[in-house]
């Protein structure tokens, strides 16, 4: 193989490595759904959303939430994703707010 094929090679492989790394952190999602029903047994699937930010659930919030996507999240009472009443929801687990407490608002993701 002659050199200038070779550093062809290895030029064409940093740059693929670089544009792979660099696209990967956009647009990052979870695999799988979260699924939650609200106070009016309405229920609603969010598929696959975004690892960044903050996520508001319906309006009047969630009384059960089952987290059925690769990645673990965390619930608050608040529509900001803050508070000290929090709730930590692991991959493939489900839970439900205690009768006469505040729904969940909101949620994030844990990545």
């Amino acid at each position: 193989m002659s050199v200038r094929r070779r550093l062809t090679t290895a030029t064409g492989a940093v740059l693929l490595t670089l544009t792979v790394a660099g696209c990967s952190g956009l647009g990052r999602t979870t695999v799988g759904p979260i699924a939650y029903e609200t106070e009016r047994e309405l229920l609603i699937s969010v598929t696959s959303p975004s690892v960044n930010g903050c996520h508001r659930l319906a309006p009047s919030g969630a009384t059960r939430v089952a987290n059925e996507s690769l990645t673990d999240i965390v619930l608050y009472r608040t529509r900001n994703c803050q508070g000290e009443d929090s709730t930590y929801l692991p991959i493939n687990t489900s839970d439900g707010i205690v009768p006469g407490h505040l729904p969940w608002r909101s949620y994030s993701v844990i990545h």
